[in-house]
């Protein structure tokens, strides 16, 4: 009794954080359980996914290594493309290969859902100020929460698989997408966007052929943070059934092999240079030609 009138926080009734969360996930998931495993289904090792990875393994390594480089080469320069197939081979030697195909394949598809959610996303709260008050908090909210956190929910509504894995993904690199493309688009200059409705364009050219092309830069910014965060997720998704670099450094984590888990390091580093050079790339070229 003392105790609680030295502490009167004490006096105030426990508010039933844990279990308001667990009925809610209890109720959503009677309500779209059906649908989330479905689409688990759908997608997963047995679905689209695994269809992914089973055509690149298809091609042979060295094909797909070139292509990939000349892709480099296109999209960047030639150092980077020199980098991309010396590390390429590297990984192919190590015994990586099918890992990396599979982490490529997760980031590939959780990158291009945060893209279709996120561009869209960020032009609506660069348009309405309502819906930017809005989101912005959400998104600070998903910024902050811990990683290890996603994969709570994602398990329980996906089950565990690459499913799950893409979900606690898209979920935990999305935000950037959203700030920076709704951020781009807010500080085209306001002159520029009243000479293009002076001479008749409408809002969608406005946004297509005006807005859009100034904002790319930050734009790709985004998209670049947002490939950083996913392949920062590749260990960690690995808890929940993804496979790839991250499941291989997750057992050398669990059985103490140093070597295969800093080999297995190596590749996801790898990989994060090259699609780090890669973006980096396409959004500085943007901004020497302006």
């Amino acid at each position: 009794m003392w105790d609680k009138i030295l502490n009167p926080i004490d006096l105030i009734p426990n508010i039933p954080v844990a279990s308001a969360v667990e009925r809610a996930n209890d109720w959503l998931l009677g309500l779209i359980g059906d649908y989330t495993r479905a689409f688990s289904y759908a997608f997963g090792d047995r679905g689209f996914m695994g269809e992914v990875v089973d055509a690149l393994l298809w091609v042979p390594p060295s094909v797909l290594i070139l292509l990939i480089t000349l892709l480099a080469w296109k999209l960047s320069s030639r150092t980077v493309a020199l980098f991309t197939l010396i590390g390429l081979i590297l990984i192919y030697n190590m015994g990586y290969w099918v890992g990396a195909i599979e982490t490529i394949t997760l980031i590939l598809v959780s990158v291009a859902i945060s893209i279709a959610i996120g561009v869209p996303m960020g032009i609506l709260t660069a348009r309405s100020d309502k819906v930017h008050r809005i989101v912005w908090p959400i998104l600070d909210f998903m910024q902050t929460m811990p990683a290890f956190v996603y994969l709570i929910p994602a398990v329980f509504f996906f089950r565990i698989g690459m499913v799950s894995a893409m979900i606690a993904t898209v979920v935990f690199s999305m935000p950037p997408v959203i700030r920076l493309t709704g951020l781009g688009i807010r500080q085209v200059s306001v002159e520029v966007v009243e000479a293009a409705a002076a001479f008749g364009s409408s809002e969608w050219q406005k946004l297509t052929m005006v807005q859009m092309p100034l904002a790319k830069p930050t734009i790709m910014a985004g998209i670049n943070q947002c490939i950083m965060l996913a392949l920062s997720m590749v260990v960690i998704a690995a808890m929940i059934g993804a496979k790839g670099l991250g499941a291989s450094v997750l057992r050398g984590i669990q059985r103490l092999d140093i070597g295969g888990g800093f080999a297995s390091g190596l590749g996801v580093v790898i990989l994060a240079i090259i699609l780090d050079r890669i973006t980096q790339s396409t959004r500085q070229e943007k901004t020497a030609e302006e």
